[in-house]
């Protein structure tokens, strides 16, 4: 039995925060109805890359829904979803404040009718406060919550994060966990909740670190110059000689004095708290004069927190992953192609079928009012 089975999410969002949440609900067994705008549906539908003219991130983010195309502006449309707003759960939307409201369909209109609706509202900045109406995308986040600023690579040449960290770690999971919690809670009540999910509060204990030494200096720290940002020996990116990259992280002393050990460190440089850019000089010289294969054999075995950096190519391939199974299941375009299935943190206890096929739905594939 599937922990979710029998439960019915309607899901209003678009691209990725919260179409991620109801991915993982419905990993979980719960029936997820995509409302979707007639004619392009959600944005994510025209997203390249395209595989057949089909939106690859959207059937990765959206297999095993149904979708109900549905114009919201439209009173008569709104009435088709009279049917799915009472058999309803769970609600996931993404509107910025008072959209919803306007259309009828706020937490205090529904929750008078359906008093146990959990209503999950994802947005960049909250339902209240001064930036509440603000609009942004990931890397506004991330730049105005200080996170970007502990390790964003030189003013000269700024990186880019590799990752939408405010969509899923500050958005689509804390949706998840708030929506089991207040599962729990209506269990026990009979009452749902309005959760108000900001992608911005929820980056803040990211940076559980660097807020431990405002709290601790009353000063931020600076870009990449903390423990955990490349600040030191023991936790840096080294280039080896063939132009690829060794990650080391051997902050733990036992570790770091076995990564010393492993590249033959001079002793006077050992203690990296004496002259901490001096050991990361000597550490750079020693791994640059290596190339990474040779750093690769040398590490082998060895408890010294350090690997050469892999493309996602490699990692994909990794007979570790593998072995796990975390590629062995697939997703269906509405085109009938498979493409390997998005993982997700749902562990396959709670997943009816490990290894099943499921498609993306179709825009508008229910027709009618089948709730």
């Amino acid at each position: 039995m599937q922990p979710l089975k029998g439960l019915t999410v309607l899901d209003f969002s678009t691209l990725l925060p919260g179409p991620l949440a109801s991915l993982l609900l419905a990993e979980a067994g719960a029936r997820v109805v995509k409302v979707e705008r007639p004619g392009s549906g959600d944005e994510m539908r025209h997203y390249p890359p395209l595989l057949d003219g089909h939106s690859v991130p959207f059937a990765m983010l959206n297999r095993g829904k149904e979708s109900l195309a549905v114009d919201l502006k439209s009173a008569e449309d709104r009435t088709r979803l009279a049917g799915w707003l009472g058999r309803a759960d769970i609600l996931i939307e993404q509107f910025r404040p008072g959209v919803m409201a306007r259309l009828g369909l706020d937490y205090e209109t529904l929750s008078a009718r359906y008093p146990r609706l959990i209503y999950c509202s994802v947005t960049g900045f909250g339902q209240s406060g001064p930036r509440a109406q603000v609009a942004g995308h990931d890397l506004n986040y991330v730049a105005d919550t200080g996170l970007l600023s502990l390790a964003m690579g030189p003013p000269e040449a700024p990186v880019v994060p590799p990752a939408l960290i405010a969509d899923i770690a500050g958005g689509a999971y804390p949706a998840v966990m708030n929506i089991l919690l207040a599962l729990l809670s209506r269990a026990g009540t009979g009452k749902g909740a309005h959760l108000d999910i900001s992608m911005t509060d929820n980056l803040f204990p990211l940076m559980w670190w660097a807020l431990g030494q405002v709290a601790a200096t009353g000063e931020a720290p600076g870009n990449a110059d903390d423990l955990l940002t490349g600040g030191t020996a023991r936790y840096r990116l080294y280039p080896t000689s063939d132009g690829e990259t060794l990650a080391a992280a051997p902050i733990e002393e036992r570790f770091w004095r076995t990564f010393c050990e492993v590249i033959g460190l001079d002793a006077s440089l050992r203690d990296d708290a004496a002259d901490p850019p001096a050991t990361v000089r000597g550490v750079a010289k020693i791994i640059a004069s290596r190339t990474a294969e040779e750093w690769r054999a040398a590490f082998a075995g060895v408890d010294a927190c350090a690997v050469i950096v892999r493309d996602l190519t490699a990692a994909l391939s990794d007979p570790h992953y593998r072995a796990r199974g975390l590629h062995d299941r697939a997703t269906r375009l509405p085109g009938g192609q498979d493409i390997a299935a998005l993982p997700v943190p749902v562990v396959s206890a709670f997943r009816e079928h490990p290894s099943e096929t499921s498609a993306a739905p179709a825009l508008g594939s229910l027709s009618g009012n089948q709730a």
